[in-house]
């Protein structure tokens, strides 16, 4: 699809595309058009570290630069955004399988690079990359906030195994490639990546080992992104764990893909961001969200970033297993604007880790 042709499907569907950008989505019933199902197998459990959550510091600052540069329609690479309120989202995956070895999986990479440096060293990713003991990276998606830092992780280690999804425009193309630089945006790469990529289309299930698969859905994002991927764990004893990036997608609509198409996908878990209430904004469809949630019968949901804190929050008020984070976040040098003074951390946050399995 053309670039044309994708923003004049975004401004007429608008009303879908505000759905799917703001993690709701059209939602599929339960068991409607099922087909054959994938095995994807079992692993024992996942750990998954928070390496950075805060993609941004300052919700109104951040909305304030997308709407004085022409609103969610202007792509990413567009924005003279607000440098020293950014910052990236980035999570450490590490699963152990069943005969007790362990894949370490980096989704995504943030934003700024000198955050990224900043956090990578907190976490020990920098370490992790520098010896080569990354298995796999996963980029979700082409949102500045968890691709643009790319650099910071391709200086360590040019030639990590690199998924992505098949919709990547060229900008973000020429950035991978380590030819792109944007003084408006304030965005660069001069560092090629030189591994194996692979590009995920919708119609696929990348099984990339046992008990671990990565699924791509083709939808319009705003501030023109297209496409989005999570990954699925099959935790044995346990049920299926889901790890995404903003979920874009729905996590409705994530869930019931997974009934539909995964052999004995039992919801168990889910990590990341949910795009709810992006900018803690309120909607009478998020209760709808919390309801729909609820009849999955999850038992861990350790939600941040594009959540939405109001969501999270009204979300274990009405009985969601909303798992709490620490304090530890406040040890960075920067921290967010909202959550800090609330009785209860409705976020894991920069630091915190949680073991599903």
């Amino acid at each position: 699809m053309q670039r044309r042709d994708f923003l004049k499907t975004m401004v007429v569907t608008g009303a879908a595309v505000t759905a799917a950008g703001m993690g709701v989505g059209p939602v599929v019933k339960r068991g409607w058009g099922a087909r054959k199902k994938e095995d994807i197998g079992q692993c024992k459990s996942v750990k998954v570290t928070c390496v950075s959550e805060t993609a941004w510091f300052d919700s109104p600052r951040m909305l304030a630069d997308i709407k004085e540069t022409g609103g969610a329609m202007v792509s990413s690479y567009a924005h003279p955004w607000t440098q020293e309120n950014i910052g990236g989202y980035c999570a450490l995956v590490e699963v152990e399988q069943l005969d007790g070895s362990k894949h370490t999986i980096l989704m995504d990479t943030c934003w700024r690079q000198d955050w990224a440096d900043y956090v990578f060293q907190k976490s020990g990713v920098d370490t992790l990359l520098d010896k080569k003991k990354i298995d796999l990276m996963v980029v979700t998606h082409e949102h500045h906030d968890h691709y643009w830092g790319i650099k910071s992780t391709l200086k360590r280690y040019q030639n990590i195994p690199l998924v992505i999804p098949n919709t990547f425009y060229p900008e973000g193309k020429l950035l991978l490639a380590g030819k792109y630089k944007n003084d408006i945006a304030k965005v660069d790469n001069d560092i090629p990546h030189t591994g194996p990529l692979t590009q995920l289309g919708p119609d696929q299930l990348m099984k990339v080992y046992p008990g671990v698969a990565i699924k791509m859905y083709d939808l319009p994002i705003m501030n023109r992104v297209r496409g989005e991927m999570n990954l699925f764990f099959n935790v044995r004893d346990k049920g299926l764990v889901t790890v995404t990036g903003c979920c874009h997608m729905g996590i409705l609509n994530m869930l019931y893909w997974a009934d539909r198409n995964i052999e004995g996908a039992k919801p168990y878990g889910c990590y990341g961001g949910l795009h709810i209430a992006a900018f803690e904004n309120w909607d009478p469809k998020f209760d709808d969200i919390i309801k729909g949630v609820k009849k999955m019968g999850l038992e861990k949901i350790a939600c941040n970033h594009c959540t939405g804190w109001v969501w999270a929050t009204k979300a274990r008020q009405e009985g969601l297993p909303i798992v709490l984070g620490t304090q530890k976040y406040k040890e960075y040098k920067k921290i967010p604007t909202t959550g800090p003074g609330a009785k209860d951390n409705v976020y894991l946050r920069n630091g915190d880790a949680i073991v599903f399995g």
